[in-house]
């Protein structure tokens, strides 16, 4: 594991609640590389932990959720940790994964999200596209920090509304 890796400063977690559309990600064995439509909806829960609602629609077409608690580590330099775990099992020690802000633009509007193992990395955007040089800019960032991007995935957006 990399500490390492930088994350940003002065994250403002309030902005970037909402939906945001998945663009692009590395490879997960928790989901298929044929989901489609890919939405996550953080929303902030009563005891300040995030709530996070992922959506997609898998190969039939078929809408498929999964809920989530973020937790957050180091709020003003973007790091939580994330648990997809029934709510009544995610005080187990070692079930959360790290979710680490590498970078986000001024208007919350793109974000690069990753973890210090250099596994995992999630393109985001407010909306289904992404004009192709802000795409390149968020990528050649992730390539700089060491993720090797050989086998990312292009999420594909078929018009369909998940969030």
């Amino acid at each position: 594991m990399s500490d390492k890796i930088p994350t940003v400063s002065d994250f403002e977690l309030n902005r970037y609640l909402g939906t945001w559309y998945e663009i692009a990600r590395l490879p997960m064995k928790h989901q298929p590389e044929d989901s489609t439509d890919i939405s996550a909806v953080y929303s902030l829960n009563e005891n300040g932990t995030v709530r996070v609602q992922n959506r997609c629609l898998d190969k039939d077409k078929a809408l498929d959720e999964a809920i989530a608690e973020a937790t957050i580590v180091d709020g003003p330099n973007g790091k939580l940790e994330v648990s997809f775990l029934p709510e009544g099992l995610r005080w187990i020690p070692f079930t959360k994964g790290d979710y680490w802000v590498l970078k986000i633009d001024a208007d919350y509007n793109t974000v690069l999200v990753g973890e210090p193992d250099l596994k995992y990395l999630w393109l985001l955007n407010r909306d289904v596209n992404l004009d192709e040089a802000t795409k390149q800019e968020y990528l050649t960032y992730a390539e700089s920090l060491g993720y090797d991007l050989s086998e990312l995935i292009h999420t594909v957006h078929t018009g369909h509304k998940t969030a």
